[in-house]
């Protein structure tokens, strides 16, 4: 921990001694002060403003910059050192003007004014230029699916928007699997964020579709990135830009089983910009039902649980954010978010059940009522601060801090009667609470280093706090008192630390016209202790681990791309699965963290080409990828009929695949996309003396289009299925989707959507099916899924927007996380 912080404190030093030295702000006052050349461009004749003309900044016969002109002719080149410059204004069928501008460090804005374009004598016929960023782009180290663009997301999600980005996959609840592994790690603009180590699920529920820009997935990191998320890292990028005035939207869905409401404000002038934005959601109470079947060998004999029933579930939540940001001038900007998050989710489910168990001459008959009541909520404040070196273009310092605080309480209460006839006269009611909080601090230093145009070295380090605390009690009804009383073996407060700190080493550098590479290494260092309040068990744990990385290039031609790569990661057990706060999910079935969970290993071999021609994209890869220690669920059943849920290191994993993506545009108006995913499990352990093992072929796979029908009309279709998720006992349930969606643009500021989903079927199936040495275990859920809702968005106020990136350096990773059936803090 010392030579990390010892580490930050040189590297911040090194950034004022730079600042200082010759050619940097010794030069005066000059030196340090960027300005901008505005103006606007009209038609001497019809006084119109004129779009797209074109704006070039020179230096003598350098040329420095350049824009093209808006919508209502404005324009506007910032970041211009103070100094005399030539502006050149031209546009098809006019004649080129030339005006002279000059920036001093008093007043380093020069506003040409209003500049009247006269016809050239040439007459031409209309040009029209329409662009649009294609759904899916193929870049050298990610997949970027620009889901703006795509209006069947309208009323949706983020597991929605998810659902729809290449290579990835979301199952009923929530959980994100690449290329068939749940280790992944889930940014937001670059930042991580303690509500995905706490419920991946509800915590994409809660951000709307609507806010989301677009969603990268990276499948083989550089060493700049976190080591954790052995499968790879998704990250989700807002709507954000640098706006000059005031703007902003509101957006509202409403719909049979989903309703929000979103509204958006951005507003800037000169070098200050504030976004903020708040949305609410609310699904109504949906039933269902589920059926579930175990049985066993015990003493020769079998036994055997059944149960059935109804389930209700509801939900209610907000996600509100607000960042901010400043440019002192060119070489110095500093940014702020906030962000605020709550919901609550609630579920009955009544159960009619029974028990059959020879050995032990019980016949049991049963009705059970379970009610669960959760409440999450969180926040996340962080802080940056980007020096930019004057002598070289892309030399930068970063400092970054964050503090991110995440709640859960949990509340269940079970309520059994034995029917009349049963071998056993049983009353019980039993409530089981957890109060959790989780706190993550985390301090982070980049610099960026150009040693010419062709090479640059990044390097860094970071350190990672957290912190965890989870009160958990087991109360019985006393039915002779009517009063609830604790069990002090099944209650206590457990706290767990986390620390991590780490320092990271790349270079990129383009070796020839057609090849290029990125190699680092990256040093992780992990600190772990934990401690009970009753129970006299601490514990500790640490671990070092280096993790090398390298990729490399080869364009073919000027669209094509050839590449290989070699990583290893790390996946440390999350939050929520070492927690050894015991959940009831039944009187016969129960689940619990394991503290003293081991890591993850993985070493992945990837190569892969992408290729573009005249509207025609396809990107393939073939993947290794080999796990050690790796974490599952593990299902014991013990000689009473009790079934508890735990997570082991439990083995080895190996899987081989090929990923498969293309989109083709057709006349313009239609588009088609489709991916395909094949892969195997390949698991292999011994728990408790057994040894395990199990293999599959699994396949996955996505198909969607949309289509532009004119006058702002267009329709959006999307389908997926997702296999089983596979594990050393069995299988977790398939998932499948289709959805639509249809927009109309009214005008400018209005635009009306309709968004389906599963037109087809009003209902789903999610089965499960698990085995051992003496059991079988099958889970059969049927859920309401389809649904309708109607989507008004309305646009108000009017920006000068520029795109800028002021994404966070902090890329915390969530850790490995469970299959969606334990407790969460």
């Amino acid at each position: 921990m010392k030579n990390i912080f010892t580490f930050l404190l040189v590297l911040a030093a090194s950034s004022s001694i730079f600042a200082q030295r010759p050619g940097g702000f010794s030069g005066g006052a000059s030196s340090q002060i960027m300005g901008k050349i505005t103006g606007q461009i009209i038609d001497s004749q019809t006084k119109e403003p004129i779009s797209y003309a074109s704006i070039v900044v020179k230096k003598g016969d350098k040329q420095i910059n350049g824009t093209i002109s808006e919508n209502d002719g404005t324009f506007k080149i910032q970041d211009l050192p103070v100094d005399k410059y030539t502006v050149l204004v031209s546009f098809v069928g006019y004649e080129t003007s030339t005006y002279e501008a000059e920036l001093t460090p008093k007043n380093p804005d020069f506003n040409i004014g209003s500049i009247s374009m006269s016809g050239s004598f040439q007459q031409l016929e209309e040009v029209v230029i329409e662009g649009e960023k294609e759904l899916i782009e193929n870049r050298v180290d990610k997949i970027v699916y620009n889901a703006e663009n795509d209006v069947a997301n309208k009323g949706g999600d983020a597991s929605d928007v998810l659902r729809r980005a290449p290579l990835l996959n979301v199952d009923v609840e929530g959980n994100v699997s690449l290329r068939g592994s749940q280790n992944v790690t889930i940014l937001v603009n670059g930042k991580p964020s303690s509500m995905f180590a706490s419920n991946p699920g509800d915590a994409l529920k809660s951000i709307p579709a609507d806010n989301i820009k677009n969603v990268e997935v990276i499948t083989s990191p550089s060493a700049k990135y976190d080591g954790e998320g052995t499968a790879g890292i998704i990250n989700i990028i807002t709507k954000k830009s640098t706006p000059e005035g005031f703007a902003g939207s509101i957006d509202a869905s409403v719909g049979n089983l989903s309703n929000r409401g979103v509204l958006n404000i951005n507003a800037g002038r000169g070098r200050f910009g504030f976004n903020t934005s708040a949305s609410a959601f609310y699904s109504p109470t949906r039933e269902g039902d589920f059926k579930f079947y175990r049985e066993d060998i015990i003493n020769n004999q079998s036994r055997i649980l059944q149960e059935s029933g109804p389930n209700e579930s509801n939900r209610l939540g907000f996600f509100g954010t607000a960042s901010a940001f400043y440019d002192f001038n060119a070489f110095h900007s500093f940014s702020t978010s906030f962000r605020l998050r709550g919901f609550s989710s609630d579920r009955d489910n009544l159960v009619n059940g029974s028990f059959v168990d020879p050995a032990n001459s019980i016949n049991q008959q049963y009705l059970r009522n379970t009610e669960s009541e959760n409440l999450f909520s969180g926040y996340e404040w962080s802080l940056d601060y980007i020096y930019k070196f004057p002598e070289k273009k892309g030399q930068e310092l970063s400092l970054s801090y964050k503090i991110d605080g995440n709640v859960q309480d949990q509340e269940f209460v079970i309520t059994q009667q034995d029917q009349v006839g049963s071998d056993q006269t049983l009353f019980q009611d039993e409530r089981n609470v957890n109060d959790g909080n989780n706190t993550e601090n985390t301090i982070q230093a980049d610099y960026v280093h150009p040693v010419n145009d062709k090479v640059k070295i990044e390097m860094g380090a970071k350190t990672i706090l957290r912190d965890v605390e989870s009160d958990f009690e087991f109360e019985s009804l006393n039915t002779a008192t009517g009063n609830y009383e604790t069990d002090p073996n099944r209650t206590d407060v457990f706290y767990y630390e986390q620390d991590v700190v780490a320092g990271y080493l790349s270079s990129t550098a383009q070796l020839t016209d057609k090849y290029g590479l990125i190699a680092g290494v990256r040093y992780e260092y992990t600190e772990i202790t934990g401690d009970f309040d009753v129970t006299d068990a601490p514990f500790s744990n640490d671990y070092a681990n280096w993790l090398p990385s390298i990729t490399v290039s080869r364009k073919i031609g000027k669209f094509n791309t050839l590449k290989a790569s070699y990583s290893r990661r790390i996946q440390r057990p999350s939050l929520r699965v070492i927690n050894p706060y015991i959940q009831i999910n039944g009187n016969r079935n129960q689940s619990a963290g394991n503290p003293e969970l081991d890591p993850e290993l993985t070493d992945q071999y990837e190569v892969s080409y992408g290729m573009f021609i005249k509207g025609f994209a396809i990107n393939t890869s073939l993947f290794y990828r080999k796990t050690t220690d790796i974490i599952e669920s593990y299902l014991d059943i013990d000689d009473s009929g009790l079934s508890s849920t735990t997570f082991r290191n439990i083995g080895e994993s190996e899987s081989y695949g090929v990923n498969f993506f293309s989109s083709v545009t057709i006349k313009k108006n239609i588009t088609l996309r489709g991916g395909l995913n094949v892969y195997t499990y390949i698991g292999s352990g011994t728990v408790d003396g057994v040894a395990l093992s199990r293999e599959a072929v699994i396949w996955d796979g996505n198909l969607n289009g949309s289509i532009k029908m004119g006058r702002g009309w267009r329709t959006d279709l999307f389908g997926f299925y997702r296999p089983p998720r596979q594990t050393l006992q069995g299988t977790n349930p398939s998932f499948s989707l289709f959805t639509m969606g249809v927009n109309k643009e009214i005008n400018d500021k209005v635009s009306l959507g309709l968004r389906l989903v599963e037109p087809f079927f009003a209902n789903k199936n999610f089965g499960s099916e698990l085995k051992g040495a003496n059991f079988i275990q099958t889970t059969d859920t049927n859920i309401p899924f389809r649904s309708f809702g109607l989507n008004l968005t309305y646009k108000f106020g009017k920006l000068d927007f520029k795109q800028r990136q002021r994404r966070t350096k902090i890329n915390n990773q969530d850790q490995e996380g469970d299959d969606g059936s334990s407790q969460q803090f």
